[in-house]
């Protein structure tokens, strides 16, 4: 979000934030934007780290068990659990917001122009509804599952539900499990995602709305998304494209940094991070992984939080922080060992860097199957990893007599072939709907219909109604013939 703050900023754009007042991550001041602080007692569990190190425990014990049916529900359960109190937390702020008479004054009376959020927690949505401003959604997920599903069709047969771990090459088990698991995000959405903000909505809207038909009024959607990566799939007239729009050149490194890069010589290097909230996976798996990178002729930055391993090589340079994308971009580096996550993913992307894939939670494991199906990654799971699996993984990604660099740079080459670039195209539509005070001309207004309607069931049902009505017709015609018929020959006969 921050990047395209700063890219409305340098068109001369005023940009007003409204943040938490437990927000780590969203600076309350900035050259960029105004903000306005909400007190808030407790944070999100995406702004706790404890909660999100608890969450990656239990998954982790979840995928030992992996195959069972146990596990199965047992994931889902997990997953249900956190973001239950997620949602529940994210509606209590909602309507902290919309009591706020005073607050409330001062947003209508400034005069926006559109309102820009994201709606896998949408608080944003709601706010901008109930200011009747035009809507821009800075997507990749809603609050039950990939943004997509929300406005375009989605034919199951080749679009992978999230956490499916499919790509659009389904065989028929496959997309019997795609089924089952799109039920299950919609049960989960109707039971447990959607209930608060249900509440807020019939509180403040009437029982009409609904948060999915609030999201899918928006004006815009600035998808996350680029279909070098994305699997194809039907869209709308109103949904921009913009994955990679983070992407930009490596700036040159710190010099210690740079001097311990350099030495890796023809070699070169291995940058692995797992993100800002999961770096800590344990000693156990630390121990794994630093013995794996110990067997390598590469040198290795590795952002790593924690207790320092036993196991680690001389090869090996550990930082609290790193400049990720400068690091990606270096001309030695030769591999990215990921999370999964989707700012590492496109910067890999960017500079044409082959990535192993460590998923762990949420949609790293899609995102590495979307890489491992263009040729350019692999996946290793870390609930069964051990030193001679990873170490193999790794020597078969910097290998280079297979094709994951060559496939890489290809993807990078359709990546970077655009007419303009990501982060324009976004400001260009933002201000498309400044200019025009929304895009309804834009927007399907399919989310109107009742789900029969959308369908058509009601003109099936019509057609079906009508043939069994011409049948019944015919049926009573030949009856009341052959019954005629059949008097008349009596007749002649007597």
């Amino acid at each position: 979000m921050k990047i395209l703050l700063e890219a409305l900023y340098s068109h001369g754009h005023q940009i007003t934030v409204l943040r938490t007042s437990t927000s780590w991550y969203v600076s309350e001041f900035s050259p960029y934007y105004t903000s306005i602080t909400i007190t808030k007692e407790e944070p999100q569990h995406l702004e706790n780290q404890a909660v999100m190190t608890s969450l990656l425990e239990r998954s982790m014990r979840i995928r030992r068990s992996q195959g069972s049916l146990w596990a199965f529900f047992e994931f889902y359960r997990n997953g249900a659990d956190f973001f239950r109190e997620g949602h529940n937390r994210m509606a209590k702020l909602i309507i902290c917001i919309l009591e706020n008479r005073t607050l409330l004054s001062h947003l209508n009376e400034t005069g926006y122009d559109f309102f820009l959020t994201d709606p896998a927690f949408p608080g944003g949505v709601i706010v901008a509804h109930y200011l009747k401003l035009p809507l821009v959604l800075n997507a990749r997920w809603i609050l039950s599952g990939e943004a997509h599903f929300a406005i375009a069709p989605s034919p199951l047969s080749y679009i992978p539900v999230m956490l499916s771990r499919f790509s659009d090459k389904m065989n028929l088990f496959q997309r019997m499990k795609n089924i089952i698991y799109h039920g299950v995000l919609l049960t989960l959405h109707h039971l447990v995602f959607n209930p608060p903000y249900q509440a807020v909505c019939d509180q403040y809207f009437g029982s009409n709305a609904s948060i999915m038909s609030l999201m899918q009024a928006a004006d815009l959607w600035l998808m996350r998304v680029d279909f070098t990566f994305e699997l194809p799939r039907p869209t709308m007239p109103n949904v921009i494209y913009i994955g990679g729009f983070q992407g930009k050149p490596s700036k040159p490194l710190p010099p210690d940094l740079e001097e311990f890069v350099q030495s890796s010589g023809e070699h070169g290097v291995i940058v692995m991070t797992l993100g800002t909230l999961l770096s800590n996976l344990g000693s156990e798996v630390s121990e794994t992984i630093a013995s794996a990178f110990a067997k390598l002729p590469q040198k290795v930055v590795w952002r790593h939080i924690g207790r320092r391993p036993d196991t680690l090589g001389n090869n090996t340079m550990l930082v609290e922080w790193l400049p990720q994308n400068d690091l990606i971009g270096h001309p030695k580096t030769k591999a990215f060992v990921t999370h999964g996550g989707t700012n590492g993913i496109y910067e890999a992307i960017y500079h044409a860097v082959p990535v192993l894939g460590i998923p762990l939670i949420f949609d790293q494991y899609d995102n590495m199957i979307r890489l491992k199906a263009r040729g350019v990654g692999e996946i290793i799971e870390v609930a069964t990893m051990n030193v001679e699996s990873l170490t193999r993984d790794l020597k078969n990604i910097l290998d280079p007599e297979k094709p994951y660099k060559q496939n890489m740079i290809k993807l990078s080459q359709l990546h970077h072939d655009k007419p303009i670039r990501p982060v324009d195209n976004a400001v260009f539509w933002m201000e498309y709907v400044m200019r025009h005070k929304g895009t309804a001309h834009l927007r399907t207004e399919s989310y109107r219909l009742p789900w029969y309607s959308y369908y058509c069931l009601d003109v099936i049902a019509f057609f079906v109604a009508i043939a069994l009505i011409i049948i019944m017709l015919i049926v009573v015609f030949c009856r009341c013939s052959v019954r005629y018929l059949l008097k008349s020959k009596m007749f002649k006969l007597d």
